[in-house]
């Protein structure tokens, strides 16, 4: 119990969310009504992009506040509130692509309703180029969005929470269950993809395949 207590002082000082969700653990509503207003739109986000659904990602959003309200009752902060919230994240969203696939729905594409300017920004850097066609925003999101979708499910969330996120390298191995240098390889691996598959839009005009029809 002892343990417990410092586990709890640990945390609690450094990270006002764990604040939080202590105080859900001791009964408090509000507190739990607090944490679902600053989190519900970055998930929101997250899982989005993850399904390429918006009707699927808000679903899911709704389904992890929900595991966290059952679970109020045994949480112990080992990690940062974030941390925690997005690693039962990434395993909705996995979970919930599994079983698409299985019924063969897949959409990769994210709505136009999901936020792209993170991405958009690093898919440029990641090109190392200044785009010569930045006339048409909706063009370029388009070919940003489908050159995300191509990520694979590792890559794609590794981006995600770095970008929407912020998280470091180390964060994001919570997360996800890597140790940071396979996080930084991945996201090295992921702006390779992206870069490959803007260059020929950015140099050349040349649409992605995937983002054609």
């Amino acid at each position: 119990m002892q343990v417990s207590a410092s586990s709890d002082d640990h945390y609690a000082q450094r990270d006002p969310d764990v604040r939080l969700m202590l105080r859900v653990r001791d009964g408090d509503a509000a507190a739990f009504e607090e944490l679902v207003l600053r989190y519900q739109n970055r998930l929101l986000t997250v899982l989005e992009h993850m399904t390429g659904r918006r009707d699927l990602a808000e679903d899911l959003t709704q389904d992890v506040f929900l595991r966290i309200y059952r679970a109020r009752e045994r949480y112990m902060p080992n990690a940062r509130f974030s941390t925690w919230l997005f690693t039962i994240t990434n395993n909705v969203a996995l979970n919930a692509r599994r079983s698409l696939a299985r019924r063969h729905e897949v959409n990769m594409e994210t709505t136009e309703s999901g936020s792209m300017e993170p991405l958009a920004q690093m898919a440029l850097e990641a090109s190392g180029q200044m785009p010569a066609r930045l006339a048409d925003k909706t063009e370029v999101q388009e070919i940003v969005r489908s050159a995300v979708a191509n990520l694979n499910d590792r890559q794609r969330m590794a981006v995600l929470l770095s970008k929407f996120e912020g998280m470091s390298y180390a964060d994001i191995g919570e997360v996800m269950e890597l140790t940071p240098q396979a996080v930084k390889s991945l996201l090295s691996r992921a702006r390779g993809s992206l870069r490959n598959a803007l260059t020929p839009y950015l140099e050349h005009g040349q649409r992605p395949e995937a983002a054609r029809s």
